[in-house]
């Protein structure tokens, strides 16, 4: 599946979406369409991204089902149950989550430092339901979930996500091995003794994690 249907495929029925970061729209014209929510809101900061899903979605803002919102984050978006972020980096949602109490519902899709949003959210208190990895000519992580909760999670599952270490997938194994061969490439051409260590520990680190993945698959 594309990156695209993946998240629209754990987008649950709610009664306000809020889509942040929206771009072009593609997942709240679906979630419009598959009848999951009353009404959306479309959010973005670029007047041009918000643009692009103005022009797709022009039917739905006529009727009234659709709000367009200019703002940075959740600013302007009100009464929101199920809130999806998607395709910003870790430390920009992260920000985003720290300037609004936790929705409902919410998905979340970080291209990078994904361990910080898995710190964040349990520091608030929240329910995860769903954290993996999936592949789309790149690897990109997903993490839903709901509040309150109260989940804990260990070193290693904050670091790789809770479900790629007791569900792990394809996915998840091609990227640890794609890592696993950058840390080799790394070892090869470092010098540094500390840096050495710290490359050589989490060489050992993933390659025990794949070998316990290929003995499961």
């Amino acid at each position: 599946m594309d990156r695209i249907s993946v998240i629209c495929a754990h987008i649950p029925a709610c009664r306000i979406f809020a889509d942040i970061g929206c771009d072009h729209g593609y997942c709240t014209a679906y979630v419009l369409e598959k009848g999951l929510c009353e009404k959306a809101y479309v959010s973005d900061i670029s007047a041009a991204c918000l643009k692009k899903a103005e022009t797709l979605l022009h039917n739905e803002i006529a009727a009234g089902r659709c709000m367009p919102v200019c703002a940075d984050g959740l600013d302007g978006v009100r009464d929101a149950d199920c809130v999806l972020i998607a395709g910003m980096g870790g430390e920009e949602i992260v920000h985003i989550l720290e300037r609004a109490p936790i929705p409902e519902r919410f998905v979340l899709q970080p291209m990078r430092n994904t361990e910080k949003v898995r710190r964040h959210l349990l520091a608030r208190g929240v329910h995860i339901e769903a954290d993996f990895t999936f592949e789309d000519g790149k690897f990109y992580d997903l993490i839903t979930g709901s509040s309150p909760g109260a989940d804990e999670y260990s070193r290693f599952e904050l670091r790789y996500g809770r479900d790629n270490l007791k569900s792990p997938g394809i996915a998840f194994l091609r990227k640890v091995r794609k890592e696993t061969g950058m840390l080799r490439e790394a070892l090869a051409a470092s010098a540094n003794r500390e840096q050495r260590e710290s490359l050589l520990a989490r060489l050992h680190e993933l390659e025990a994690i794949s070998d316990a993945i290929e003995e499961r698959l």
